[in-house]
């Protein structure tokens, strides 16, 4: 009798716990989305960024990997916010594309000119007897994300690095439209 009213309390104490995280997601997730609605700020306090990665670096290179390079246009806003398409030959080379939001954090370090920059969104590509090499993958779809370190060169020109998973690194050159 006595270990139940644990195991009762256990999942008294996992339920609210459960709960508190729930409600905690819930007004992340709607602030979050609140941030990402607001049309002024993506209209009045952002400028555009384009960008080319002519090199990418694999960490497992393969007699199967073939060149790889990307083009993206970002719109950057000034409270860190971003919302972008890339499209790229992935290392197999297939056609490939990538929406995604995210968010740029200035100041890396402590140092200035250095960033970090997380996205998340939708990864086209890798398709055929390449579809396992990406997870969740499902007809060429899966969700995708970066984690780039950066260097802001100029107030326009940026170099970066990609980390792509498991995979490799990529490098990344940038120029802001102000």
């Amino acid at each position: 009798m006595e270990s139940s009213k644990h195991i009762g309390w256990g999942w008294l104490l996992v339920g609210v716990l459960g709960s508190g995280v729930a409600s905690a997601w819930a007004t992340s997730m709607n602030t979050l989305t609140q941030e990402l609605a607001d049309t002024q700020a993506w209209r009045e306090k952002a400028y555009w960024r384009v960008a080319m990665a002519p090199h990418t670096e694999h960490y497992r290179p393969s007699a199967e990997h073939q060149s790889v390079w990307a083009v993206a246009l970002e719109r950057q806003r000034r409270d860190g916010w971003l919302a972008g398409a890339s499209r790229f030959s992935n290392s197999f080379g297939q056609p490939s594309a990538y929406v995604y939001v995210g968010h740029r954090f200035d100041g890396l370090l402590g140092q200035r000119n250095l960033y970090g920059q997380l996205s998340a969104g939708l990864l086209y590509g890798y398709r055929g007897r390449f579809e396992d090499k990406v997870p969740l993958n499902h007809d060429g779809f899966a969700p995708g994300a970066l984690v780039t370190i950066g260097s802001q060169l100029t107030r326009r020109a940026a170099v970066a690095a990609h980390l792509l998973g498991d995979a490799g690194v990529m490098l990344q050159l940038s120029w802001d439209l102000r």
